[in-house]
């Protein structure tokens, strides 16, 4: 499977870069200057109204994007009917958009936290660099839907998109941290 925009690349067990341990990217782009994209299931310890100066009412958690520019937010939501200037990335996912509109949303209860992903940093490669890191199978790639996306936990999200894929990836799924320790 080739690699784009709106994939996924599951990090395998033996990736060795503590940065993508069990994690799984959605890539919002891919091309010959690079590629970036979020983590899915590192969460932080934060909300979302802990690094802003507004309140939010709901608390929604923010999740670690990646190891580059911690001190930026972004998000993704599958709400193009609620949220305008997103970008889309997938069949019904949206990275960014109207960040006002999304805080008076999710305080008037008109979306739900299922519907949006908050992330402080991404995950960014120069050109060619992500392409050399699939070369030397570091990454496994699927697709998958906006539903699994936002509904799936976080802490559960590498191991059940590898048991989705079935087969060989089935097995991977259960495979322990630190084998050593088996």
């Amino acid at each position: 499977m080739s690699v784009s925009k709106g994939s996924l690349l599951i990090a395998k067990p033996f990736l060795g870069d503590p940065n993508f341990e069990r994690g799984v990217i959605l890539l919002c782009e891919h091309n010959e200057l690079g590629s970036f994209g979020f983590v899915l299931n590192q969460l932080t310890d934060l909300f979302l109204g802990d690094v802003l100066e507004e309140t939010i009412y709901q608390d929604i958690p923010l999740h670690l994007g990646g190891p580059v520019e911690k001190n930026t937010l972004h998000f993704i939501h599958r709400r193009p009917d609620l949220i305008a200037g997103g970008t889309e990335i997938m069949k019904d996912v949206f990275w960014g958009g109207d960040f006002n509109n999304v805080k008076t949303l999710l305080n008037l209860n008109t979306i739900e936290p299922d519907d949006v992903r908050f992330f402080i940093g991404y995950s960014g490669w120069s050109g060619g660099q992500l392409d050399e890191e699939l070369r030397q199978d570091s990454w496994i790639i699927t697709n998958t839907s906006s539903d699994f996306l936002f509904t799936t936990s976080p802490g559960n999200f590498w191991r059940e998109i590898l048991k989705n894929m079935g087969g060989e990836y089935r097995s991977i799924a259960h495979y322990p941290i630190d084998p050593r320790l088996n």
